[in-house]
């Protein structure tokens, strides 16, 4: 079965951070992206642009509304996803719980449709 890791962190506290917990931090998702690699689960995954980067559509009444930026204010943001393939719930929470961003956001385990 498929799983979305959508991770969630403090995009102002990772601006605010200095070059040697970036560097940490990405050195851990590069770990974190190899194990998944040599496991055979990961199906893929991209780093997302800061939020004030993007653009929200909603139509209401036939009309198409644009925004830029977040539609909401949030604490947290989304800064990333990993998409996997593992056999079961459990085993997309124990990857989710081994993410980088675990530890200072939030990881969001969503199952994909299948088509």
């Amino acid at each position: 079965m498929k799983y979305l890791l959508l991770i969630y962190g403090n995009e102002a506290s990772m601006q605010s951070a200095s070059k040697a917990d970036i560097d940490q931090m990405h050195a851990a998702y590069g770990a974190y992206t190899e194990a998944l690699q040599k496991a055979g689960v990961i199906v893929g995954g991209e780093r997302l642009q800061r939020s004030a980067l993007a653009t929200t559509v909603r139509v209401a009444d036939g009309k198409t509304k644009v925004l830029d930026g977040p539609y909401a204010e949030t604490k947290e943001q989304l800064g990333g996803f990993y998409m996997i393939e593992v056999p079961d719930l459990d085993a997309a929470l124990s990857w989710a719980a081994r993410c980088p961003g675990a530890a200072h956001g939030s990881i969001e385990v969503r199952p994909v449709w299948a088509m």
